[in-house]
């Protein structure tokens, strides 16, 4: 079902600190030029908590900066959705924490976590509110600082990481051919443990004498991600298709993936998307649940997607989740 909607601005606000792959290569124990060329990455932005910078910051930064874009008044949001991948506490919701940062009082909060495709499902849950007519002004804000918790004895994944935020502003439609035109997400369990952080919850509180510190920290085995997604994102973009009627690249002007690994892009090049595909990969790293609303940011921002025009927005989160949504500006 066609959800009528309008983009009515984006925005980012990623980390102060420019970390180059050099000096990450070191900590792993990697030449640089190795790194690179293993990672994709040439530098990435680390949240500093000395420069008073933190997930919660950058996401009301990304945030001001998106209504200000809009020309949309903070006091005229009625809905804020928390779309991040890494929570900033456990309690209270992150939302709050946002609401509290923005001056917001007395408006509708919660956070949606689908890990590296929250933004995608905090786009359709504000879609849907705006559609049905229970929000008029949705903002949906994005914001991760994964490099605090990067296993520097695991190259793969330490390389890969940025820290930073992004915020979309949600509004009515302004005629019919406008909004999400098709979404779809979609559970593969048996990567549950290929991308984790194993403790943190309540099945292995850090209190527990069994918690080691590396549980704590992130773990991926990047090449299962990949094969497991080259395995069922077919089957995504089939359920795309299937909503809009016809093959879903059919009349994309610019996709916009997550910037999951430098592999995950080759295979989408692979595929013949390349003069389409919007990367950020190289300067931004992979910013977890921020990497999507950032490159459809700055894909508008360049001019490459415009009004009237069409979005794939595509990527993988850890579970593992294949997520995709047809957006028509």
């Amino acid at each position: 079902m066609m959800l009528g909607v309008r983009l009515l601005a984006t925005a980012e606000a990623l980390a102060h600190t420019r970390v180059p792959t050099a000096e990450v290569a070191a900590r792993c124990g990697l030449e640089p030029a190795e790194a690179i060329r293993r990672s994709g990455v040439e530098e990435r932005p680390w949240i500093d908590p000395a420069l008073g910078e933190s997930a919660l910051t950058l996401g009301a930064e990304a945030a001001r900066r998106c209504c200000e874009a809009a020309g949309v008044p903070l006091g005229e949001i009625d809905t804020l959705i928390n779309a991040s991948g890494t929570p900033m506490q456990p309690i209270p919701d992150g939302s709050a924490l946002l609401a509290r940062e923005l001056g917001l009082r007395g408006i509708r909060t919660q956070s949606v976590h689908s890990t590296c495709l929250s933004f995608l499902a905090g786009l359709e849950l504000g879609a849907l509110l705006v559609h049905t007519g229970r929000a008029c002004r949705v903002l949906v804000i994005a914001s991760d600082h994964g490099s605090v918790g990067l296993n520097f004895a695991q190259p793969e994944s330490a390389l890969l990481i940025g820290d930073g935020a992004a915020a979309a502003l949600l509004g009515p439609a302004d005629h019919p051919q406008q909004g999400l035109r098709a979404h779809a997400m979609l559970t593969w369990p048996e990567g549950v443990h290929h991308t984790e952080i194993r403790a943190g919850g309540s099945l292995l509180h850090p209190s527990r004498a069994d918690c080691a510190p590396e549980d704590m920290l992130f773990d991926m085995q990047g090449l299962e991600v990949l094969k497991l997604a080259l395995r069922t994102v077919p089957t995504l973009l089939e359920q795309l298709g299937t909503q809009l009627g016809h093959d879903p690249l059919e009349g994309v002007d610019r996709i916009i993936p997550h910037q999951a690994s430098a592999a995950a892009l080759h295979a989408m090049n692979r595929l013949g998307w390349q003069p389409r595909l919007e990367v950020t990969l190289p300067h931004t790293g992979n910013l977890i649940a921020a990497s999507l609303p950032v490159a459809l940011h700055r894909a508008i921002e360049s001019g490459r997607l415009r009004a009237g025009q069409r979005a794939l927005l595509l990527g993988t989160g850890a579970g593992l989740i294949t997520g995709g949504a047809i957006l028509d500006l």
